[in-house]
């Protein structure tokens, strides 16, 4: 399994889950899914140990994208990971919350 839906990630997410963001910094300040940690596309090949090598990686970017190249990245260097059908735009639009700013979020 390479991506899941919205549903799915909304429960793993309220149960915890790891929630990668590979979006730019001024796409993730500006809104992101509560407690997602900020890596961008760019960055994940060189900081890809920073990575959680004992959980599910769920990796979410604007719609969905840039999340499925990373995706297939991660799975293919070992990790388990998996892409967030219709990424962050999709969370919003389903009436989630979004946190904004750096403030509480981790960054990875």
């Amino acid at each position: 399994m390479q991506e899941i839906d919205l549903e799915t990630f909304a429960r793993a997410h309220a149960a915890g889950a790891y929630v990668l963001d590979v979006r730019e910094p001024g796409e993730y300040v500006s809104g992101h899914v509560p407690g997602a940690v900020l890596m961008p596309v760019g960055a994940v090949a060189d900081r890809a140990a920073e990575l959680p090598t004992d959980a599910r990686i769920h990796v979410i970017c604007a719609s969905g994208n840039r999340s499925l190249a990373v995706t297939g990245a991660l799975q293919r260097a070992g990790y388990d990971a998996v892409s967030v059908s219709g990424g962050t735009s999709a969370w919003r639009l389903s009436g989630r919350a979004v946190a904004t700013g750096t403030g509480a979020a981790r960054s990875a």
